[in-house]
């Protein structure tokens, strides 16, 4: 398990599973890794063994990939059970399944847990592993030269350089591959703004860490609509983000649409690609926002170490500052108020998103990034 050379043929491979856990951004951040797979295994039948959502604003993972062609099924893994029973099923499904190639792409959960995972897979007749975190794959490299961590999008294509290469930050690796149909359902969603060109916004989060606060986005998204006075505003999110996102939006002097709810993941990937800027914090729409080529101005906690969740490509600005808890990893910031989100700025975000705009996409993403 160890060797990370292959000792097998890909195209003899005739089923891959893929074992990836989350909802929205985490789906979206192994787009690259998925891409490679696909390419390595181009005539497999490929799955991916996920979980189901279990808060109302995190899709499934299949409402990402749906459609994309870079899996064809899903099978559901319940998080954390030790029911005998759930265990015994989900062994039977992938004992019926049948899959040659094991391929890894979850975040590492400690040794015993990843040892425990592989004792399953094994169980479940899986001989060949590709992407087990082990070793330097089991962590993201930290770069003194920029100040920043790996991004985890990058970390997973070390997991899967066996299988191939690729570009983090060629967005042709995040590529949705939207159908004709999401695109439409784009245009029509669209249709009220009559054209006009737009920006983005979707304040919400399922985390309470990365929670901004309603009031910073409407006093942001009043200033903007300040220097951008000829733009409309789109709001996107879950249906639980539309009053927030209502609340934020009131202050745009001029036409906004708040579509959050209205539209699947993939069709607000299809109204995002059409934007000129999003503003957000680190929470799926930005994910979705950054994977269309879409210049971000996003304000970010410092819960994580500062650049593994920051978004690939160019013309991206992040405003995170430093404080002495950084990097907790905590959902929920009670003890110390939040005071790392907190403590941006409306003014700094205004900055940031003035010079998204302005630099779009002619800004190379290495040098990006506030403290």
């Amino acid at each position: 398990m160890g060797d990370r050379s292959l000792s097998f043929d890909p195209a003899a491979v005739q089923r891959v599973l893929i074992y990836r856990l989350g909802s929205l951004g985490d789906t979206v951040v192994a787009l690259p890794a998925l891409h490679v797979v696909e390419r390595a295994f181009p005539q497999a039948e490929r799955r991916l063994l996920t979980n189901l959502p279990v808060h109302a604003k995190a899709p499934a993972a299949w409402a990402i990939l749906q459609d994309s062609g870079l899996v064809q099924g899903t099978m559901s893994y319940p998080v954390g059970t030790r029911n005998p029973l759930e265990l015994a099923k989900l062994m039977w499904e992938i004992r019926r399944f049948r899959p040659q190639v094991l391929v890894y792409l979850t975040q590492p959960r400690g040794e015993s847990a990843l040892a425990r995972d592989v004792r399953f897979f094994r169980a479940c007749g899986i001989r060949q592993f590709v992407g087990v975190p082990e070793g330097d794959l089991g962590q993201c490299r930290y770069d003194a030269a920029s100040g920043l961590w790996e991004q985890e999008a990058a970390r997973f294509l070390r997991c899967v350089q066996p299988l191939g290469d690729a570009d983090v930050n060629d967005l042709r690796n995040w590529d949705l591959r939207l159908t004709e149909k999401e695109l439409a359902r784009a245009r029509a969603a669209l249709a009220p703004l009559g054209g006009a060109p737009f920006v983005a916004c979707g304040p919400g989060t399922k985390m309470q860490a990365n929670d901004w606060g309603q009031e910073n986005w409407r006093a942001l998204l009043g200033r903007v609509s300040e220097q951008m006075r000829d733009r409309a505003l789109v709001l996107v999110g879950a249906k639980d983000d539309f009053a927030t996102s209502e609340f934020a939006g009131a202050a745009w002097s001029g036409t906004t649409l708040n579509l959050c709810g209205e539209l699947t993941p993939r069709e607000t990937a299809a109204v995002l690609r059409k934007a000129e800027l999003f503003l957000g914090p680190d929470s799926g729409p930005k994910h979705l926002a950054a994977s269309q080529g879409v210049p971000c101005a996003l304000v970010f906690g410092a819960r994580d170490r500062r650049g593994i969740w920051f978004p690939p490509g160019k013309g991206h600005v992040v405003v995170r500052h430093e404080v002495d808890c950084a990097g907790c990893g905590l959902t929920t910031c009670i003890e110390q108020k939040k005071k790392c989100i907190a403590s941006v700025t409306v003014e700094e975000m205004l900055a940031a998103a003035m010079d998204a705009w302005q630099e779009g996409r002619g800004e190379d993403f290495s040098r990006v990034g506030r403290e």
